[in-house]
């Protein structure tokens, strides 16, 4: 028998990331689905089309699974963000309405989940901190560059992270009924409300 080339053991990788990319979306939608109670790894791995056993190969702990599934939506949410401007700084209504879009999908849904289980669970809690911090450090430098502003100026920090946070309470509102109209009207007035604080 041969030795094992770098050739045949790329098949293998390559399933070994398609399981986990798997694994990480049915994570995300279990969590927005049946929240932290119902998404165990089981539910996890039945979703996904895996075994237990390869789901924990993957990820030993369920805080270590659901961490790592948050993380990687938002990693693909700020490339789209990134992928719809480009060319770099937009149109500022464009901008924030992208930012809220955000904050109105399932892995905003997903994260509040993981929020609320780690205000409860003080395994999960510092890794969930941390993750939002790292995420919300992200999207704030995404929001600047698009933005087309300078943080050297005085109040421009502040007016961008105010623009996240109203667009987080805006996904916060989108969880109980779809108030798109009203969130249009809202974005359109943060724009202009930008326009005039940022120059």
């Amino acid at each position: 028998m041969g030795a094992v080339t770098a050739a045949d053991r790329h098949p293998k990788q390559d399933r070994s990331r398609a399981t986990r990319q798997r694994l990480l979306e049915a994570a995300v939608a279990c969590l927005a689905e049946h929240g932290w109670a119902g998404s165990t790894v089981s539910v996890v791995a039945e979703r996904a089309g895996v075994s237990r056993g390869a789901a924990q190969h993957h990820f030993p702990t369920r805080e270590d699974l659901f961490t790592a599934a948050v993380e990687y939506v938002a990693e693909e949410r700020s490339t789209a963000l990134r992928d719809l401007f480009p060319e770099g700084p937009a149109d500022r209504r464009a901008v924030v309405t992208a930012l809220v879009d955000l904050y109105t999908g399932p892995l905003f849904r997903a994260a509040l989940h993981l929020w609320v289980a780690a205000s409860d669970e003080d395994q999960l809690r510092p890794r969930v901190t941390e993750l939002e911090a790292r995420v919300g450090r992200e999207t704030h430098r995404i929001a600047v560059e698009l933005l087309g502003v300078d943080e050297a100026c005085p109040g421009v920090r502040e007016s961008v992270q105010g623009l996240l946070d109203m667009a987080r309470g805006l996904g916060l509102a989108n969880l109980l009924t779809d108030d798109m109209a009203r969130r249009q009207r809202v974005v359109a007035q943060w724009a202009k409300l930008l326009d005039e604080a940022l120059g």
